[in-house]
């Protein structure tokens, strides 16, 4: 056995240059070298391939190598020519190659030279690669990246089902399945499909102890948090996550503004700009790619210092697996993924449609990834509890719920009525079904299953919903409880509940984060109590009370609310900061911005109040195409029904893009279209009535102005009474 070692620890030094073996790779390699089918559990950066790679160098013939992604295919030949004299050594089979380039591949393993060969899932289907892979010599069968054989997995492709039957049919062979993120329902889900049940298993721990978990509230601010955070960490290298590729053109574009390197990659780009963008990012020509989850995978880059999620993930695989791309040196590496409810909601849309079956499942790995955000446990606890493995530590100081723990609360009470009503429900429905049954909530399943009859009806009346999810998610992290993952989640109770319900102890609980708060709520609420300083607030809002009185307009004219309430959180001390300010644009920063910067200068010296940094987001240009053409259209005096309908806008619409305009200190004159359909006295009326009110509220003006007018007619000449007399 030690001549053995000593014989690996020779090779792997002259073909990688490592003086030592990683964690399990020196026993993983052993397994796969004595013939044995091998299955791999190892997280992002604990050094997967070479598992198969040095193997593959040492073993008589090919080793076939199932990979995904063609990305990642180019990157790990390259990566295996440059530790080899010969490029030959190591060639992929896809897609992207031409009949030319594929002879010259086929040719190479016919002779000997090839060790590794990388196949798509796809090309491994094709007939022609099946005929000649059987006349070829195999060492053994890698399949990378082993989770997409799972639809629990995060990246299920139907394609690996058929791995199996097709090694069955080319030849048998060990296979060695490798994967950095599998609950323990896709580990077994990945052995049943490979027929390896008798596999050797090595799993090590998920505990990336290096990395920083925090989730932040997702607010309208959103872009502003991001810049900051990236300027605050000037000339790292950092990965954003978006779900969509329009986001991640949009947020590339704003970044690029805002003098931050960054650069967008989807599978929606060409593919040479796409791979150039990557390049770029290796070789630091930038600092940040703005992504989809198509980036990153097996992108060997050991310095990434950060990975923000703009949008929480789909599953807690798949979180955990971007997150893995940050610190793979064992370097610093922070993680900060913005979380709001809604987000989910949308993903939760985006599914009907599917196969219920899929719905259900994309449903649960929601529900794991709000329960992780939302709550206020350690997250590290929580990543590897859904892993299947355990965390001992209470608190593992460094994620933001252990630098700022909150207070546990005792919810002994609580849990057991919880289990007692598990039981009643004789352990065959979900969290959210036994909450509705403990707070005595009539809903039509409730009654429809009678459960409104049930002692435990209504047990914990008048009790906090929010608070008894935490009991539960809890509950099933201390192991009292059970979720049944294959029963799409249903609550299930263990021995160690049983225990609990017969002799109780003190089981304490910390309340769930509050990520609720909805952004438009918060543009609703108006006012000081909106605004970061309340004081300067009403200072400014007396301002705008005496220019109105000496202008003789009407206060709304000069600033709306909201516009006061973003001086009083930004600071603006120029007329060119102001001009950032929601509703200010440049016409009515020069206007009436003078006065207003200058009580908020002296109010920040006077207070030695520090500003936010990076308060100037500039934005994108393209965002203000709609409503430059609109003016452009106006200017020409197009009606402005048929101008709605040129832009693909209802006219409602279309009276939002004016009124934002207008607001924001543009002058236009919409009176061509005014004098079409509406007589002078109508207008005259409306107009006078804009000129006495307080409030530029359409609601009030409908009711004092009386039914006679339509809300179109009274928004149309508040546009005209804005632009004259405001602009």
């Amino acid at each position: 056995m030690a001549k053995k070692t000593a014989a690996l620890s020779e090779e792997l030094k002259k073909h990688f240059g490592f003086d030592t073996f990683k964690g399990n790779q020196e026993a993983i390699i052993s397994s796969l070298m004595d013939g044995k089918d091998t299955f791999v559990l190892m997280p992002t950066g604990g050094g997967k391939s070479l598992c198969y790679q040095l193997p593959a160098l040492l073993m008589e013939g090919t080793a076939i190598v199932i990979s995904p992604l063609i990305a990642l295919m180019k990157n790990q030949v390259d990566a295996m020519r440059n530790f080899s004299e010969d490029d030959n050594v190591a060639h992929f089979l896809n897609s992207s190659l031409n009949r030319a380039a594929i002879d010259q591949v086929k040719s190479d393993i016919l002779s000997g030279k090839t060790k590794l060969l990388y196949v798509a899932p796809e090309s491994l289907t094709k007939e022609e690669n099946i005929e000649f892979l059987k006349t070829v010599p195999i060492s053994f069968y890698a399949v990378d990246e082993a989770h997409c054989i799972s639809e629990w997995g995060h990246d299920f492709r139907p394609e690996y089902r058929r791995i199996r039957p097709i090694i069955n049919e080319i030849s048998q062979r060990p296979v060695i399945a490798l994967t950095a993120t599998a609950t323990p329902k896709v580990q077994h889900d990945i052995q049943k499909n490979l027929g390896m049940q008798d596999a050797v298993v090595y799993k090590s721990s998920f505990n990336r102890t290096n990395l920083y978990y925090e989730v932040r509230p997702k607010t309208s601010n959103v872009d502003r948090d991001i810049i900051r955070f990236i300027k605050s960490h000037e000339g790292k290298s950092g990965i954003i996550y978006c779900l969509s590729r329009k986001k991640v053109e949009e947020l590339a574009e704003m970044l690029q503004v805002n003098n931050i390197r960054a650069l967008p990659y989807h599978a929606g780009m060409d593919a040479a700009t796409r791979s150039d963008n990557q390049d770029a990012f290796l070789l630091e020509k930038v600092d940040v790619i703005v992504a989809t989850i198509a980036f990153g995978m097996g992108i060997d880059k050991p310095d990434v210092r950060f990975v923000i999620h703009y949008d929480i993930p789909k599953s807690l695989e798949g979180y955990y697996q971007e997150t893995g791309r940050a610190g793979r040196d064992g370097g610093e590496g922070l993680c900060v993924a913005f979380y709001v409810n809604k987000d989910l909601l949308k993903m939760e849309k985006f599914m009907q449609g599917k196969p219920l079956a899929e719905q259900e499942i994309g449903k649960q790995l929601l529900m794991e990834t709000a329960a992780y955000a939302e709550s206020s446990v350690c997250r590290r606890k929580l990543l590897l509890h859904y892993f299947g493995e355990k965390y001992e530590e209470e608190n593992c100081g460094n994620c933001d719920n252990c630098l700022n723990p909150k207070k546990q609360v005792e919810a002994k009470d609580e849990l057991c009525a919880v289990i007692e009503t598990v039981i009643a429900l004789k352990e065959k429905f979900k969290a959210d079904h036994v909450i509705d049954v403990v707070l005595g909530k009539n809903t039509a399943n409730v009654k429809s299953y009678g459960h409104d009859e049930l002692e435990v009806f209504g047990c914990l009346q008048g009790d906090d919903a929010k608070v008894l999810n935490a009991v539960i998610r809890q509950g099933i992290i201390a192991g009292y409880l059970d979720r049944d993952i294959e029963n799409f989640g249903l609550l299930k109770l263990t021995s160690k509940g049983k225990k609990f319900l017969k002799s109780p102890v003190s089981f304490k609980i910390v309340e769930d984060n509050d990520f609720n708060e909805d952004e438009e709520e918060l543009v609703v609420k108006s006012g000081a109590a909106c605004a970061v300083d309340p004081e300067l607030y009403n200072i400014l809002k007396d301002l705008r009370k005496k220019m109105a009185k000496r202008l003789e307009l009407p206060p709304y004219v000069i600033f709306q609310d909201p516009s006061l309430e973003a001086m009083a959180t930004n600071y603006p001390i120029t007329v060119e900061e102001l001009q950032n300010i929601p509703g200010v644009g440049s016409g009515k920063a020069k206007r009436y911005g003078e006065e207003f910067v200058k009580v908020i200068k002296a109010h920040v010296e006077e207070n030695e109040i520090e500003r936010p940094e990076d308060l100037r987001v500039r934005s994108v240009a393209n965002k203000s195409k709609l409503k430059i053409s609109i003016i452009q259209g106006i200017d020409r005096k197009i009606a402005l029904d048929s101008l709605a309908e040129s832009k693909g806008l209802e006219f409602g619409e279309l009276l939002n893009e004016i009124e934002a305009i207008v607001y924001s200190g543009t002058k236009i004159s919409i009176n061509y279209f005014l004098d079409e359909v509406m007589d002078d006295d109508r207008q005259l009326d409306i107009f006078e009535y804009f000129k006495e009110s307080e409030s530029d509220d359409i609601e009030e003006a409908i009711n004092e102005l009386g039914s006679e007018y339509s809300e179109e007619e009274i928004r149309l000449v508040r546009i005209k009474f804005l632009s004259e007399m405001g602009n």
